[in-house]
């Protein structure tokens, strides 16, 4: 349990895992444990904590998602994090754990996602700032440790998420829309679209963007969006993958339209 983030880089380098919350990794350790695994807990490492300069918020990795619930500036996450598992769950989980749950979970992810977060990750050659779209994609390399997480604050109005799940608590995604939208002049003027549940890594939505950015946001636009982009759905526990394609297009315009 070290004592600083620089302490728990090191000690990652002997081949041992970081531990957040464990909401995710002590339920996994349960069928793949061995007798040499190494956990480093982060939970008194100063990596938790939120601070917000102006429109720029950051993150410390081990926040927990229930901080982000309780914390009134940041509350255009509100509904994301209120859609993820359980209150004791969520009082456990971290900022940075969720970034790398494997989907039909991960709905903060798809938030941050969508808003363009940048990770602060402590590496061999010390800090630097990696785009959370790169990470998503590519993952860190092994030893290394996000410290803190930072994004823009949307604009009033122009952020929206949607999750489609079995039950309300305790339930992976079927289908989660976050969104970061402008609309000027009846006009989509810019987009950023990230899916979840709907391939085995979340997925920004490049074509929806494309179709979506110069015009109008109307019900038969969002429905050519839903289409633009390939996706991978998979069957699961919560969905089948024909379920999950079949109703995509309804959440997409749930989420984007409220209707």
């Amino acid at each position: 349990m070290p004592d600083s983030a620089e302490a728990a880089h090191a000690s990652l380098q002997a081949d041992a895992v970081p531990l957040g919350g464990g909401t995710h990794l002590l339920t996994r350790m349960n069928d793949e444990a061995g007798p040499d695994l190494r956990v480093v807990s982060l939970r008194k490492a100063g990596l938790r904590g939120i601070d917000v300069d102006g429109d720029t918020v950051t993150l410390g990795a081990a926040t927990t998602l229930a901080d982000l619930e309780d914390d009134p500036r940041l509350g255009y996450l509100a509904g994301c994090v209120r859609s993820i598992a359980s209150p004791p769950v969520r009082s456990l989980a971290t900022v940075a754990g969720n970034l790398f749950v494997p989907q039909p979970y991960g709905d903060l992810a798809a938030a941050l996602l969508a808003l363009d977060a940048e990770l602060d990750v402590l590496g061999a050659a010390g800090l630097r700032r990696e785009r959370l779209e790169r990470v998503v994609a590519d993952g860190l390399p092994e030893g290394e440790l996000v410290t803190r997480i930072r994004f823009t604050a949307p604009a009033p109005g122009t952020f929206r998420f949607h999750k489609a799940s079995r039950r309300r608590l305790n339930s992976g995604s079927i289908v989660t829309v976050a969104a970061r939208l402008t609309v000027e002049d009846g006009l989509v003027a810019d987009v950023r679209l990230v899916l979840g549940g709907l391939s085995r890594r979340l997925l920004r939505a490049v074509g929806a963007e494309r179709v979506l950015r110069g015009a109008p946001l109307t019900a038969e636009v969002v429905a050519e969006a839903a289409g633009a982009d390939v996706i991978e759905p998979f069957d699961d526990a919560y969905a089948s993958a024909w379920y999950r394609a079949r109703v995509y297009p309804v959440h997409l315009r749930r989420a984007l339209l409220g209707a």
